[in-house]
């Protein structure tokens, strides 16, 4: 399958809330259990991260309005709660990524490679 199958509206989310397959996954794991309540510790053994990578993700889920904070105390507990927007986003990609799974991680690992080459390409000696 080709890149094209994924829609622009989709392709769109990916490349500005999505950085990682971590991240993708963990978002996932939220949208298919949204009554879960979900730990660090927890989303580190499923996703096979460390706790601290773990943290960060749902720092960041958290920060785009896609989880929020459950029970507070120790340790925080996460909940899926986006907007209805971002909702039928979410499920959208789900399908997706179910389906055409190479085309998306493609899609996220060239994010990637193009916020390095433009870090790398800030460090070119021009002539003026």
């Amino acid at each position: 399958m080709t890149d094209n199958v994924i829609t622009d509206d989709v392709r769109q989310f990916i490349l500005q809330h999505i950085d990682s397959i971590a991240e993708i996954e963990g978002l996932l794991m939220f949208c298919a259990d949204p009554q879960k309540e979900w730990d660090a510790q927890t989303i580190a053994r499923r996703l096979y991260i460390d706790e601290s990578q773990a943290a960060a993700l749902l720092a960041r889920l958290a920060e785009l309005g896609f989880i929020a904070v459950a029970a507070s105390g120790s340790p925080l507990q996460y909940q899926y709660q986006p907007d209805s927007e971002s909702k039928d986003m979410i499920e959208r990609l789900a399908v997706l990524y179910r389906q055409c799974l190479i085309p998306v991680t493609n899609l996220i690992h060239s994010k990637s490679k193009s916020r390095i080459q433009e870090f790398a390409d800030a460090f070119k000696i021009r002539k003026d």
